[in-house]
C-alpha cells in the first residue's frame, strides 16, 4: 500500500531526521524520497514550491556554500534559473518537504509537520538536541517547556 505522505529527506540532516521520527511517531510510515539521490523533476519541484506557496528563493539553502559560490544571491536570476540551480545541485533544495493530504510544508523547524498530521503523537517526543516537543500524553511542547492545549 501507498503512502499517502511523502517527505523529501536529507538523512544527515537534524532538522529531517527529527521530521521523519514525528511522521513515524503519529504511526504513519511515509514515502522517503533522499532527493540528494533522486531529485526531483522540475514539474515535481515546481509543483512543492507552489504548494509550499513561497517563493523560490525561500525553498533553497540559503547558507550552503554553493549557493554563495554561483553568486545565487544575486537579485538577476530569474526563478526558472533558480530551479535550473537546485536541478542541477540538489543540494540546493532546502529540507524536508512534507507531503500529506492536508497540505505541503517544508518543514523547517521540524515541529512544523505536526500540522500536516492527522493522527496524534503516540508518545513523546524530544528532538535529537534533547528538545521536548510532545509530551508522554503526545500533546504538543513550546520551546519553554509548558503544554499548549489542544486545538
Amino acid at each position: 500500500m501507498t503512502s499517502s505522505f511523502t517527505i523529501y529527506h536529507n538523512p544527515n540532516c537534524g532538522t529531517s531526521r527529527n521530521t521523519l521520527a514525528l511522521i513515524r511517531n503519529s504511526g504513519v510510515e511515509p514515502h522517503v524520497i533522499h532527493y540528494l539521490e533522486t531529485p526531483p523533476s522540475r514539474e515535481i519541484l515546481e509543483a512543492l514550491i507552489s504548494a509550499i506557496g513561497v517563493s523560490v528563493r525561500e525553498v533553497m539553502r540559503t547558507k550552503e556554500s554553493l549557493y554563495k559560490e554561483l553568486n545565487l544571491e544575486n537579485k538577476k536570476w530569474h526563478d526558472s534559473e533558480l530551479i535550473d540551480a537546485m536541478l542541477a545541485h540538489p543540494i540546493l533544495i532546502n529540507r524536508p518537504i512534507v507531503v500529506t493530504p492536508l497540505g505541503t510544508r517544508l518543514c523547517r523547524p521540524s515541529e512544523e509537520v505536526l500540522a500536516l498530521l492527522s493522527q496524534p503523537q503516540l508518545g513523546a517526543f524530544n528532538k535529537e538536541d534533547g528538545e521536548a516537543v510532545v509530551d508522554e500524553n503526545g500533546q504538543r511542547v513550546d520551546a519553554s517547556f509548558k503544554v499548549l492545549p489542544k486545538t
